[in-house]
C-alpha cells in the first residue's frame, strides 16, 4: 500500500488517507440526490429518478477509483454542477419548440464534448495550458475556487439569500440584470433551521481545527448529522429517500441512450460548444487548485506531469459519464475538503470511489445527510484555500487585476470558467500593453497559447453568451 500510493514519499499515511476519503464523500455526496433531482427536473424530464442515481453513483465511483490507481491524484469526480443544470434547461427550454431537444440528445452532446476532450488531452493540448498560464493566475484560480466553494455553501445553507425586487415577473430558466436600487445578496434568515444548522457545523468544525483534531471537517459533518437528527431536520420522506433502494437494480440504467439521428437536425453545436468551453476551465482550474493545496505543484515538472495524466482521466470520464446515463463528469472541487484533511495521494480518491460504491447499497442512508452538514465544511474549505492569495503580488497592477477579476468573478458568477476567461483577457491585454510601454526591468510573458485562449473566449462570449 504504501509503495504502490508513495505514503511516506507524500508525508501521509494510511489513516489519514482514509479519513480524507471518507470526508471528500461526505462533502460531495450530495450530488447523488442532488443530480438527479436536476436531470428529471421534477418529474419533467423523463430520465428517470433511480436512473440517474445509479449513474450518478457508478460515474463517481469508477472515474474517482480510476484517478487514484493510475494517477495517484487525491481527486474525485462526479457529474459537475451547473452543466448538470444547463443540461436541464436546454431539454425543458426546448419542449415547446419544433424541434425538442430530448435528454438523449443532450447525452450525445455531452459524449462528443468528451471525445473532443480525449483528443485534445492525448494531443497534449490541455496540458500546455500549466505553462501558458502564469503562476499569478494559478494562485488566483485556487483562490477564486476556495470563494467558489464558499459560495457554494453560503447558497445551500441558506446564509445567503438573493433578493429579487423587479417590477414584472421573471421566467423560469432565464437571466435577468438587477435595477440599481435591487439589493441582490443579503443574509438569511436565522430563524431557519438549516442556517442554525449550518452555524452549529461552522462552530463545531472551528472548534476540533483548532484543537488540532484529525478528521476535523469529517466529525463536524457527522456531528451536524447527529444535531440534526435530533432537531427533527432530517427528511426521511424525501423523494430521494422514499425512491433509494438497499439493492442496486442496474437494469434501470439509461446505458448508451444515445440519440445520433436527432442530433443530426437540431442544433446541437453551441450545446457541445458549451459543455466543452466550461469543462475545460472547469477541470484545469479544480485540478491545478487542489494539486496547489495538497502541495503536489512544488515539484513543478512532476506536478505538471501528474496534473496532465489526471486531465486524460477526466476527458475520459465525460464520454464514460454520459454512456452511463449523466450530464458531464468531471473533477471536483470539493476534493478539496480531503485534502483539506491530509489527503495527498491516490489512496484518497480510492476512498472516495469506494463510498460512491457502497453508496449503491446504502442509498436510503446516503440520501438523509442534510445540506447543511456539508454545507459548513464547504466553508471551512473556502478559508483553507484563499491562503494562497499571499502569493500574488497585488502591488503589480499587470498581475493584480487579471487576478482580481479571476478571483472575483468565480463566486459571484457562479461559475469557474467565467474567472479564468476574465483572468485570461485582462492579463493578455495589460501584459501586452506593458511590455509595449518597455522602460521596465519586467517584461511579462504572454504564452502564444495565451493569445489563443484571449480569441477563443471572445468568440465563445460573442456567440455562445455568457450563461
Amino acid at each position: 500500500m504504501d509503495r504502490f500510493f508513495k505514503l511516506k514519499q507524500n508525508g501521509t499515511n494510511v489513516r489519514t488517507e482514509v479519513m480524507a476519503g471518507i470526508t471528500t464523500f461526505m462533502a460531495m455526496a450530495y450530488i447523488l440526490t442532488v443530480n438527479p433531482n436536476t436531470l428529471t427536473a421534477f418529474g419533467q424530464i423523463e430520465m428517470g429518478w433511480y436512473s440517474v442515481f445509479l449513474a450518478t453513483a457508478l460515474s463517481a465511483a469508477i472515474f474517482t477509483i480510476a484517478m487514484g490507481l493510475f494517477i495517484n491524484f487525491p481527486v474525485a469526480l462526479a457529474p459537475g454542477m451547473g452543466l448538470n443544470a444547463y443540461f436541464a434547461s436546454v431539454v425543458l427550454s426546448s419542449a415547446a419548440t419544433d424541434k425538442p431537444f430530448t435528454w438523449e440528445m443532450g447525452l450525445t452532446a455531452v459524449f462528443i464534448s468528451g471525445l473532443i476532450f480525449i483528443l485534445l488531452t492525448l494531443t497534449k493540448v490541455r496540458q500546455m495550458l500549466l505553462d501558458a498560464i502564469p503562476d499569478s493566475l494559478k494562485h488566483a484560480i485556487t483562490v477564486g475556487i476556495g470563494l467558489f466553494i464558499t459560495i457554494i455553501g453560503l447558497k445551500n445553507s441558506g446564509l445567503m439569500s438573493i433578493g429579487v425586487e423587479a417590477g414584472q415577473d421573471i421566467p423560469a430558466h432565464t437571466f435577468t440584470s438587477m435595477l440599481s436600487y435591487e439589493t441582490v445578496i443579503s443574509l438569511g434568515s436565522f430563524q431557519d433551521t438549516t442556517v442554525q444548522l449550518t452555524l452549529i457545523g461552522l462552530v463545531l468544525i472551528g472548534i476540533l481545527m483548532v484543537l488540532n483534531v484529525r478528521g476535523a471537517i469529517l466529525f463536524g459533518i457527522l456531528g451536524t448529522t447527529v444535531v440534526a437528527m435530533l432537531m427533527g431536520a432530517v427528511d426521511f420522506n424525501s423523494v430521494s429517500a422514499s425512491e433509494a433502494k438497499w439493492i442496486p437494480d442496474f437494469s434501470q440504467i439509461n446505458f448508451m441512450s444515445f440519440d445520433w439521428d436527432g442530433v443530426l437536425h437540431t442544433g446541437i453545436i453551441s450545446v457541445v460548444a458549451t459543455f466543452t468551453f466550461v469543462e475545460l476551465f472547469d477541470t484545469f482550474g479544480t485540478l491545478v487548485g487542489t494539486a496547489n493545496r495538497a502541495g503536489i505543484m512544488k515539484d513543478p515538472v512532476e506536478g505538471k506531469k501528474r496534473v496532465g495524466k489526471a486531465m486524460l482521466v477526466d476527458a475520459v470520464a465525460v464520454t464514460g459519464g454520459a454512456m452511463l446515463g449523466t450530464s458531464t463528469t468531471t473533477a471536483y472541487v470539493e476534493s478539496a475538503a480531503g485534502v483539506a484533511e491530509g489527503g495527498r495521494t491516490g489512496l484518497t480518491a480510492v476512498t472516495t470511489g469506494v463510498c460512491f460504491l457502497l453508496a449503491l447499497f446504502l442509498a436510503p442512508i446516503a440520501a438523509l445527510i442534510p445540506g447543511s452538514a456539508t454545507a459548513a465544511a464547504l466553508i471551512i474549505v473556502g478559508v483553507l484555500m484563499i491562503q494562497s492569495i499571499k502569493e500574488i503580488d497585488f502591488q503589480d497592477m499587470v498581475v493584480a487585476i487579471p487576478a482580481f477579476m479571476t478571483i472575483v468573478m468565480m463566486p459571484f458568477s457562479y461559475n469557474i470558467a467565467n474567472g479564468i476567461s476574465m483572468g485570461i483577457i485582462f492579463y493578455v491585454i495589460l501584459a501586452t500593453v506593458a511590455n509595449l510601454r518597455g522602460g521596465k526591468d519586467t517584461k511579462y510573458e504572454v504564452h502564444w497559447l495565451m493569445w489563443v485562449l484571449f480569441v477563443l473566449v471572445i468568440l465563445r462570449y460573442v456567440f455562445v453568451g455568457g450563461h
